[in-house]
C-alpha cells in the first residue's frame, strides 16, 4: 500500500472540508455590511519625530559637542531605528559612524539608553555578554555602550540619538543636548 495516494485522499477532503464551512463561503457576506473589528485598525493623532525635529536634535547636538572640542559622529532615528539625520563631524573617527548609529537605534527600539545593564548599579557581566552575543547575532543593531538616549514627547518614545567619538558618559550628554533642544523648540 501506497502512502501518496492516502495522503492526496486526505488533502483532498481537508480542502473540500474547508470550503464547505460557513466562514469561507463566498455568499455568507452581505454586500456592505463590514465587520465591527475588536480594536482599532490604525492608530491617530500620533506623535512622530520627523526631519526637520532630527536637524533641530543634530544641530544642538554638534554644538555641543563643538563647545566640548569632540569629533563626534551623531545619529539620529525615529522610533523604528530608521536613520532620519546624521553628522560626522570633522575630524570624527569614521569607525565611530556605525556605533553611533547602533546606539540611536537601540535607544529608539529598546525605548531606554544604552549601557552597561542594569542602567543603575552594578553592572551583570553575564547579562551583558549574552547582551554582546545578541548584538552579533542581530547583525550589530543591538548595543551596551553609553552613548544612546531614546527622545521621548508626551510620554512616547519617538526616536533615538546615538553619538560616538568620546566616553560613553560625554557621548550621552552629546545626545541630550540634542534632545533637549527639541523639547524647549516644542515647547516654545
Amino acid at each position: 500500500m501506497s502512502l501518496r495516494p492516502s495522503l492526496a485522499l486526505i488533502l483532498l477532503a481537508l480542502l473540500a472540508a474547508g470550503h464547505a464551512t460557513p466562514s469561507t463561503r463566498a455568499d455568507d457576506t452581505k454586500p456592505g455590511a463590514a465587520a465591527t473589528p475588536a480594536a482599532p485598525l490604525v492608530t491617530k493623532n500620533r506623535v512622530q519625530l520627523n526631519l526637520a525635529g532630527a536637524e533641530v536634535i543634530l544641530a544642538a547636538a554638534k554644538e555641543k559637542a563643538a563647545a566640548g572640542r569632540w569629533k563626534m559622529n551623531i545619529a539620529v532615528v525615529d522610533d523604528g531605528g530608521h536613520l532620519l539625520a546624521f553628522a560626522r563631524m570633522d575630524g570624527a573617527r569614521p569607525a565611530s559612524a556605525a556605533t553611533a548609529l547602533t546606539k540611536a537605534v537601540t535607544a529608539a527600539t529598546f525605548r531606554q539608553e544604552t549601557g552597561p545593564l542594569p542602567p543603575k548599579g552594578e553592572p551583570d557581566l553575564l547579562l551583558n555578554l549574552s547582551l554582546q552575543n545578541a548584538a552579533a547575532a542581530s547583525g550589530g543593531k543591538v548595543t551596551t555602550l553609553r552613548g544612546g538616549v531614546p527622545v521621548v514627547v508626551d510620554g512616547q518614545v519617538i526616536g533615538g540619538v546615538g553619538v560616538g567619538g568620546a566616553s560613553g558618559e560625554q557621548d550621552a550628554e552629546v545626545a541630550k543636548a540634542g534632545i533637549q533642544a527639541l523639547l524647549d523648540a516644542l515647547h516654545r
